[in-house]
């Protein structure tokens, strides 16, 4: 089975991006196509760019940008639970799509985004600039999810509604298809 990375954009203390993080991580899941990994940027923590060489290269100094490329390289696909901070995406995000070159290419990428109103959109379309510089393959299919605090109960648990559900599942059936089609371009064999 293709492997599906979730990373968690958000960094902040008090984050709802884990618990959306993990609402969808168990959506995916039930959904069955994909082996599943989370890559939480939290956790990662990697420092702010600190390598000397340009990510084409590859010629990495550190250990940390050594197991993020492996990682990445890892996955078939992503999908990115990303918030909207000042009508962009998180600064952590970016520093982690700009670690790395090769490793993203010819990758499909799903987004789950959240906020007030907008839902995050503004974020999703900003980014959607990003990776296609690094020839990822936004897709269309996305989750929004608007006024996100309504959706988290008291223990922190996302309580998804029928239009989150609906739309995680669409976006992981395109997934599927544009992983597979993409294949070929990394490479890889059905």
């Amino acid at each position: 089975m293709p492997l599906l990375q979730i990373v968690i954009a958000s960094t902040r203390p008090g984050r709802v991006g884990l618990p959306v993080g993990r609402w969808f991580e168990a959506h995916a899941r039930a959904h069955g196509a994909f082996e599943i990994e989370v890559a939480d940027l939290a956790e990662i923590r990697l420092p702010f760019m600190d390598e000397p060489n340009h990510p084409r290269l590859r010629k990495y100094t550190h250990q940390h940008t050594r197991d993020w490329s492996a990682r990445v390289e890892a996955a078939d696909a992503f999908v990115f639970v990303m918030p909207e901070y000042n009508y962009g995406f998180t600064a952590p995000l970016k520093n982690a799509i700009d670690y790395l070159h090769t490793e993203w290419q010819y990758k499909p990428v799903g987004l789950v985004s959240y906020g007030g109103i907008s839902a995050g959109t503004r974020a999703a379309q900003m980014v959607k600039q990003v990776v296609t510089t690094l020839k990822m393959t936004p897709l269309p299919e996305a989750v929004s999810i608007p006024f996100v605090a309504q959706f988290v109960d008291d223990e922190g648990v996302v309580k998804p509604n029928e239009v989150m559900e609906q739309s995680s599942t669409a976006m992981l059936d395109e997934l599927v298809r544009v992983e597979k089609a993409l294949r070929g371009l990394r490479g890889v064999e059905d």
